[in-house]
């Protein structure tokens, strides 16, 4: 079997709700999701998900190639980068072909992802996460009491801006949590828009009212003296590292001791995930996978030792994606479909695309020129 070549896709999910973080929110409740298929000369279509705009730079590498062989093809992706980089947008297209190349290997041996990875329970405990930041109290509570119909007994808040209504929230959520566990997992996520003494006072304040399992992302992703700062002068576990893109991003914050939960995030693939789980196990770590549509690393996560929760944004899949997996136990269970269990319908995608203009969204995607030199975190000039 070789790969011959690929198409790519773009669909959309509707949330049903406006989402964002503390750094914006978009315009719309439809976000585009990228899907890649990569063709064989077998007749076998293996699927991944994520942007992928860099893939004529590393697609070479794979051309050609048995795509069962996927951990050198990952090597052999990142070595032709070599003198350019592999970073930012390159590290996504490496990352949804590495998934697509699992999902063939899968395919190939006529089983499940997770049990080619070698789990034994189709069972990945996971966490909510609704992306909340736009929600009114009514909002959040219709949100996440669907996540507590599905056994949810713990989840996460965006913010960072407002300290009374960041509290008033996490108590709400702690409310519609408290039917499935008497003591439900908190946790609170600031996208880096803090400076590291402003981290420590909001969330010092928050810990006043509420009990924090972690804190994500309080400072810039690469302050590993800053995030190591934050997480001495706090109750509150420090997670961080969905927007590592690659192995050796993680040796500074791991050698400076600065986080508590390691974050990997989805679009990245299925082997820096797994890779960065047994750097995080060397160390007596957990990892925490970051959602991404279709949630294809949860085949991953059920077969390292050290998977703590995953991350669930939402219970329905993009258009024309039919993915076979179910939430419910407060996780997410994977069926027995073949590969990653994305099947993919062309014509329903390209039928919903028709005459839908793309979206035009700055968003929670691109920085605040003050994040991080806020002296009030919520300014009036912000709220304008």
């Amino acid at each position: 079997m070789k790969v011959t070549g690929y198409r790519s896709l773009t669909t959309e999910h509707d949330w049903g709700r406006l989402i964002g973080d503390a750094n914006g929110v978009m315009s719309r409740p439809r976000t585009d999701v990228h899907v890649l298929i990569l063709e064989t000369d077998a007749g076998i279509d293996g699927v991944g998900v994520g942007p992928h705009g860099d893939i004529d730079r590393v697609f070479d590498a794979v051309e050609g190639q048995d795509p069962r062989g996927v951990s050198a093809l990952y090597d052999r992706m990142l070595a032709w980068v070599f003198k350019t980089g592999h970073a930012g947008a390159t590290f996504g297209a490496i990352g949804a072909i590495d998934m697509a190349l699992w999902d063939l290997k899968a395919k190939a041996a006529g089983e499940p992802l997770w049990r080619t990875l070698g789990a034994l329970d189709r069972f990945v405990p996971g966490y909510a996460s609704g992306l909340d930041i736009a929600l009114d109290d009514e909002g959040l509570v219709h949100l996440y009491s669907e996540f507590a119909d599905r056994g949810f007994s713990s989840g996460k808040l965006k913010g960072g801006r407002d300290l009374t209504g960041d509290l008033r929230r996490l108590q709400i959520l702690r409310d519609l949590l408290g039917r499935n566990s008497t003591n439900p997992g908190l946790m609170f996520d600031a996208n880096e828009s803090w400076n590291r003494s402003q981290a420590v006072r909001y969330v010092t304040a928050l810990e006043r009212k509420v009990d924090l399992a972690w804190i994500e992302e309080p400072v810039r992703r690469w302050d590993a003296a800053g995030l190591a700062s934050v997480r001495r002068g706090i109750r509150a576990a420090v997670a961080t590292g969905e927007n590592l893109t690659g192995l050796e991003q993680y040796r500074p914050l791991l050698d400076a001791d600065a986080v508590d939960i390691v974050q990997v995030g989805n679009v990245w693939g299925i082997t820096h995930f797994l890779r960065v789980a047994a750097v995080a196990h060397s160390r007596d770590l957990p990892v925490s996978p970051v959602a991404y549509h279709t949630n294809p690393v949860a085949h991953a996560a059920a077969a390292v030792p050290n998977h703590l929760a995953f991350e669930v944004q939402g219970l329905t899949s993009p258009i024309g994606l039919h993915v076979d997996q179910e939430y419910c136990d407060g996780g997410i269970v994977l069926g027995d479909e073949p590969g990653i269990g994305i099947r993919v319908d062309e014509e329903q995608i390209v039928a919903a695309r028709a005459g839908d203009a793309p979206a035009q969204d700055a968003g929670p995607h691109v920085r605040p020129s003050r994040a991080g030199l806020r002296l009030v975190p919520d300014s009036p000039r912000d709220r304008s």
